[in-house]
């Protein structure tokens, strides 16, 4: 594949500066320019291959599409299988800082500190009651996804003393998981858990997988944490267990509609904490994003498959 112009779309400043992209990719022996991602400039461009947020049909026109984020559900695979289109993703780069999120959420959780934020907005000095507090050793969470998200939740929970069980397709053994369920057990897999932490992809597989028959089968002492994709739980359901006290709360960092509507009965519930997708935020994203593209150009101008190819 001949490769001499990469494009940076406008749309990856959702994440981080696109000019700070081009600075970091600058050693590469192609050319590189910022483009809107509208076929006029994606032309004038002359892009062999674009590295964006968004998807926009004139990306078609390239030879190589990458994808800043791990989650490809907004590009139509089918399209670009048709069109002759390479589809790579950033998987593999988020594991460490939604591992820290999810560990943010559950210590938040258990030693009440979300409570002790509201409070200081209000300068309320309130401590819990006495039966409130909790510690999070010996507890048990059970990880749904164990790709490289779950692997980063794996770690930091296994760290802090949990003890953790898994859901994946195949029941293949994972270091640090006692048990490891498939989907179909899913309702099993969660009945233990203190913590049921989201880490899957958005396929039609795991569409709304967390529906209201999984949200009566967890604890009503439990937790459900979403670091995936807001679709991939029935929010509906969802709400409507929070409501009944079917479960304890939830930490969502993903929602069906994003940003989260000001309607949404969310925003006003007790132990539920929102977070605007930013789960997998650090200050080194573009670093990743810049080795992955890097590492991607060189094996395309060698006539190999890019790094992380969807499609």
């Amino acid at each position: 594949m001949r490769f001499d112009v990469l494009g940076v779309d406008r749309s990856v400043s959702a994440l981080f500066p696109p000019e700070v992209l081009l600075e970091k990719l600058g050693d590469l022996p192609v050319e590189t320019v910022l483009i809107d991602g509208d076929s006029e400039t994606v032309a004038s461009a002359r892009c062999d291959g674009v590295v964006t947020f968004e998807y926009r049909p004139a990306l078609l026109e390239c030879d190589w599409v990458h994808s800043v984020q791990a989650g490809v559900d907004r590009f139509p695979q089918e399209r670009f299988r048709e069109e002759g289109v390479l589809l790579t993703n950033s998987t593999g780069i988020h594991g460490d800082a939604i591992g820290e999120t999810v560990a943010g959420y559950m210590l938040a959780f258990a030693r009440r500190l979300h409570e002790h934020v509201a409070n200081q907005e209000s300068k309320r000095w309130s401590r819990p009651a006495w039966d409130e507090p909790w510690t999070i050793a010996g507890e048990r969470a059970c990880v749904v996804g164990l790709g490289s998200l779950g692997r980063g939740v794996v770690d930091r929970a296994t760290g802090l003393g949990l003890d953790v069980d898994g859901v994946r397709r195949t029941p293949v053994p994972e270091p640090g998981v006692d048990r490891v369920f498939t989907p179909d057990s899913l309702e099993a897999a969660v009945a233990d858990a203190r913590f049921v932490v989201l880490a899957v992809p958005l396929t039609p597989a795991t569409e709304e997988m967390i529906d209201a028959d999984v949200l009566a089968a967890m604890r009503e002492d439990a937790y459900l944490i979403n670091v995936a994709r807001g679709s991939v739980v029935d929010q509906a359901a969802l709400v409507r267990a929070l409501e009944d006290g079917e479960i304890a709360g939830a930490a969502l960092d993903v929602f069906e509609t994003e940003p989260l509507p000001e309607s949404s009965p969310l925003w006003e519930m007790d132990d539920v904490v929102v977070t605007p997708h930013a789960g997998s935020a650090t200050r080194r994203y573009c670093d990743y994003v810049a080795s992955l593209v890097a590492e991607s150009v060189r094996r395309v101008r060698e006539g190999e498959d890019p790094a992380n190819r969807v499609c």
